[in-house]
């Protein structure tokens, strides 16, 4: 029963960090059954992302600093997108006044959704990070897993070594979390996978309502390819990168008002 009840919290605590990219995901299931007269959909869902933003900011759920980061996310994932679209790696083929460059605005909200999450389970579970590498290592790690999404296209797809270097890295890092006052622990590493499949599995849910199309899905839709994990799960792995970075700076800018300390004796950083 102690166990039962404990994976029930873990469950209730993720359900309400996941509360953004829920509300976009059913978005995208009812935009398909209700449409207003003059008002694309892809317009309809930048507008509803639009006001969950400003609610989720102003019922406290998530805090400023936290807006700055998933507004950090936004424009990486809106960068990324233009140049994919551009490339043909997939496509938004319904029509929208909120297009840029062939994508919806509302594209980076997906992304953004992924930083909204991280930032919810980080303090909602009060995350704790043992063993975290230095900057020096863990900047220009991200950095180039994030430039190997752009240069692959015109060079070699170097993604295999980049996540046999993140296993290097990251080999002696843990993340811990509290659950009903009890702290459990795993591999940063394999928090890395499990984030990314099931990012996967939401990625097919999100095409078959058409939130984007990849090129084998124009004439009818099919599971999205299994090889798309290895690419979110190295996109996870910059998000996590990037939120634990910054939530890192910010504890050592603001040592006596920020949401976390620096343990120097564990090499690790935990939310208060």
């Amino acid at each position: 029963m102690r166990g039962l009840q404990q994976f029930v919290r873990f469950g209730w605590e993720q359900a309400w960090s996941c509360l953004f990219p829920v509300v976009i995901f059913a978005s995208l299931a009812l935009t398909q059954l209700i449409e207003i007269p003059g008002l694309p959909r892809y317009d309809l869902l930048l507008l509803i992302c639009l006001v969950m933003q400003v609610w989720m900011v102003y019922s406290g759920l998530e805090t400023r600093d936290e807006l700055k980061v998933i507004t950090l996310f936004h424009l990486i994932g809106l960068t990324l997108e233009i140049f994919k679209v551009h490339m043909g790696s997939w496509s938004y083929p319904e029509e929208a006044y909120s297009k840029v460059l062939g994508v919806p605005l509302y594209s980076g909200f997906m992304y953004a959704s992924v930083a909204s999450y991280l930032c919810q389970a980080w303090r909602r579970l009060k995350v704790e990070l043992v063993r975290w590498p230095p900057f020096p290592v863990v900047v220009p790690l991200a950095a180039m897993i994030y430039l190997n999404f752009f240069t692959h296209h015109y060079w070699i797809d170097v993604r295999w070594w980049l996540s046999a270097l993140v296993l290097l890295v990251f080999w002696r890092t843990w993340v811990t979390y509290e659950v009903g006052g009890t702290r459990y622990r795993m591999p940063l590493a394999l928090s890395f996978a499990l984030i990314g499949f099931f990012i996967w599995i939401a990625e097919n849910v999100a095409t078959f309502f058409g939130a984007w199309e990849y090129p084998d899905q124009s004439a009818s839709w099919r599971l999205v390819h299994v090889g798309k994990v290895s690419s979110w799960l190295l996109l996870v792995i910059v998000s996590i990168l990037i939120v634990a970075t910054l939530k890192l700076v910010k504890e050592r800018q603001t040592p006596a008002s920020n949401d976390f300390e620096w343990d120097s004796g564990a090499d690790s950083f935990i939310s208060k």
